[in-house]
């Protein structure tokens, strides 16, 4: 994602007699979103968020998520896609440093958690065929996220594709048993089990829940 907020300490003065600090340069900067602010002792860079990806991605997040609560669901799902379209490749690939791991940590959190809400948007407007690829790939990035399973489980098993719905949960189970010695928590076996009895309750507009 571009655009993210460095750290305190990279935000320092440029002092007088830089190129950047030149008339034009300084018009042409306000005019693009930013401005060169003279300080004692140089100058500061002050930066519009609505220019940052990363702010304009959470302002968008917020957003959809107070649409989805007022029961809009489509122009929150028009919101997260306009948020999500903002992400493109790894935040702050080419910066190794403590502050910028922390951050992209806290960034692919957000990814996901925009992801998912979307997900479950397109379930609750029985859009469940749209929303599998993302599914898909979700599951291949979070392999032991039991939310994430369910909710790829429960779009196919709408879809009609029991069989692969319980093949998921199967995936899932021997993948924690093998490399974590548990297994999946009671919800998603729950739901498994729910699947397995062709429960109606799973049916689009039923009272059950998308989250898992």
């Amino acid at each position: 994602m571009a655009g993210t907020p460095a750290p305190a300490s990279a935000r320092r003065p440029v002092h007088p007699g830089h190129p950047a600090t030149e008339g034009a340069a300084g018009r042409r900067a306000a005019a693009e979103g930013f401005e060169l602010i003279r300080k004692r002792g140089g100058y500061v860079l002050a930066i519009d968020e609505r220019c940052v990806d990363t702010a304009r991605f959470r302002a968008l997040v917020r957003q959809a998520q107070q649409e989805a609560r007022t029961g809009d669901t489509e122009t929150a799902l028009g919101l997260y896609a306009r948020a999500l379209e903002l992400w493109r490749g790894e935040p702050l690939s080419d910066v190794r440093t403590a502050w910028a791991e922390s951050t992209r940590v806290t960034l692919r959190r957000e990814h996901r958690e925009a992801l998912v809400g979307s997900t479950e948007l397109y379930l609750r407007a029985g859009r469940h065929e749209e929303c599998l690829p993302q599914l898909h790939w979700l599951v291949e990035m979070h392999p032991f996220d039991e939310k994430v399973t369910g909710l790829l489980m429960l779009a196919l098993h709408r879809g009609g594709r029991q069989a692969d719905a319980l093949d998921c949960f199967q995936l899932l189970r021997l993948r924690m048993i093998d490399l974590l010695g548990c297994e999946p928590g009671p919800e998603l076996r729950s739901l498994q089990e729910r699947i397995l009895a062709r429960d109606p309750g799973l049916r689009l507009g039923s009272a059950y829940a998308t989250s898992v």
